[in-house]
């Protein structure tokens, strides 16, 4: 059942998209929405295409089972959101700093804001957490 939704989904992706790409064709919309449309496209297509795949080849299913509940790559995955966190944090605060020596206000607003939120989301997603574990 979980698999026939997310065909689903991918199926709504793919029609958004293309619908988004005839609005924009037809200067309806303008290029962000006809960018935004080809990405939708693309995402359904390739997802249409890995359920395919899981389906019809028993050896791939097998190998994309192990590799999703397999503890090593669930480390990995773990480790790898960390050190992107923890790398956004960093390049956003000095993305700040350079951005304010340059006199682009604006900007240097909106990095901060980032460095801000993404604090904000750790520490609740910290308190979350330690009271579930």
């Amino acid at each position: 059942m979980k698999q026939n939704k997310r065909i689903i989904v991918s199926i709504m992706w793919v029609i958004i998209g293309m619908v988004l790409i005839g609005l924009s064709f037809a200067g309806i919309v303008d290029e962000f929405w006809s960018g935004m449309g080809s990405g939708l496209l693309v995402v359904g297509i390739i997802q249409l295409v890995r359920f395919y795949r899981l389906k019809n080849n028993e050896a791939y299913r097998e190998k994309m089972e192990i590799e999703a509940s397999d503890e090593r790559n669930h480390f990995i995955r773990n480790k790898a959101w960390a050190w992107s966190g923890y790398l956004f944090i960093l390049i956003s605060a000095v993305a700040c700093i350079v951005f304010k020596i340059m006199g682009q206000d604006l900007l240097s607003m909106a990095a901060s804001g980032a460095v801000c939120l993404m604090l904000i989301l750790y520490w609740i997603s910290f308190i979350i957490l330690k009271r579930k574990y």
